[in-house]
């Protein structure tokens, strides 16, 4: 069966970009991949944390992959930092890595930029990123734009690798995720929504109330044009509403467009915005259920076991290759 990793970085509340572009995927992929769905808190952590939060908001991310339909006995959901072969396969990547890579890495470049210093780790982490999906032998990985570089290095290393110590891991091919992928700002679309974004209009949160979603999206920009149509050279405003419509009714982009012909602008946003409920409502009551809850601990621990014996294979074989002693 084909495999895929995939996993949301706990570095911040999800707002419905998340959702659009991981969790949603992740609920529809467990029919077709046997898929290993963890939480990278390795990677949270190239940059400074504070712990409480990072412990918070990693419970949180597991707790919304079951929220939004992931079921744990169709995929395996589990912690980086509890399965100790992402490290140690991290560092024999770091190995095969060359600087010249590493520094042309886009996500570096952004994150550094302006600062005094930054930790070596944030340098290194495609290194790691690469480990993650080879010691799965990953066969698809899902790619927004922000992470095409990245999967070309892991696929990269996997070809040096198996081409310097012979056949050992997986060159995995990416799933180019279309409609959702990557929701914009509902005041610029220009931009990914973010927290970040000074503006708390911009973004919707999956923990955000009902009354919220409906008035944040009432307040979307939009154009003069009144009219519903996909276009994101002409109407990327409009474009990036569709988009979301799409994601939360499981219409099509076509379908969405028929409705609303004639109807403006206003009729559009405010059944955009109960789509929107009628989704999260739904995942906020499980995920209050379960964030706390030994059934999520359980799941957790399951899934740390099952990752640790599928790991331990691939980096035995990978340590045999390199020349370590292995017994």
């Amino acid at each position: 069966m084909k495999r895929v990793l995939s996993g949301i970085k706990p570095s911040g509340e999800l707002n419905i970009g998340g959702y659009g572009g991981a969790l949603s995927q992740f609920v529809r992929m467990q029919e077709e991949y046997e898929c290993f769905l963890f939480i990278p808190d390795l990677h949270a952590v190239t940059v400074p944390q504070d712990p409480k939060e990072l412990l918070r908001r990693s419970m949180d991310i597991a707790a919304y992959y079951i929220a939004a339909g992931v079921d744990p006995d169709k995929a395996v959901i589990f912690f980086q930092s509890h399965v100790p072969a992402h490290a140690e396969l991290g560092w024999m990547m770091e190995t095969q890595s060359h600087f010249g890579e590493l520094g042309r890495m886009t996500q570096f470049k952004e994150k550094s930029e302006g600062r005094d210093s930054v930790s070596a780790a944030l340098f290194t982490y495609p290194s790691l990123m690469a480990a993650d999906i080879l010691l799965y032998q990953a066969t698809h990985v899902p790619v927004g734009d922000d992470q095409k570089q990245h999967l070309e290095l892991t696929r990269d290393l996997a070809v040096r690798f198996n081409s310097r110590f012979g056949e050992t891991f997986t060159v995995p091919e990416p799933i180019i995720q279309g409609i959702g992928s990557r929701i914009m700002g509902l005041d610029d679309p220009s931009k990914k929504m973010s927290k970040s974004n000074p503006n708390r209009n911009s973004y919707i949160l999956l923990q955000d109330s009902p009354d919220d979603i409906r008035k944040k999206l009432a307040r979307a920009v939009t154009d003069s044009e009144m009219t519903v149509r996909y276009d994101w050279d002409r109407k990327p405003e409009v474009s990036n509403l569709i988009e979301i419509y799409a994601v939360f009714s499981g219409e099509s982009i076509e379908a969405i467009e028929r409705r609303y012909e004639r109807q403006g602008y206003g009729v559009f946003k405010k059944e955009l915005a109960e789509a929107v409920v009628g989704k999260l409502v739904p995942i906020q009551e499980r995920y209050k259920e379960i964030v706390d809850s030994e059934e999520l601990v359980r799941i957790l621990k399951n899934g740390a076991r099952k990752a640790a014996e599928a790991a331990e294979q691939t980096l035995v074989r990978a340590k045999r290759a390199m020349g370590f002693v292995t017994f």
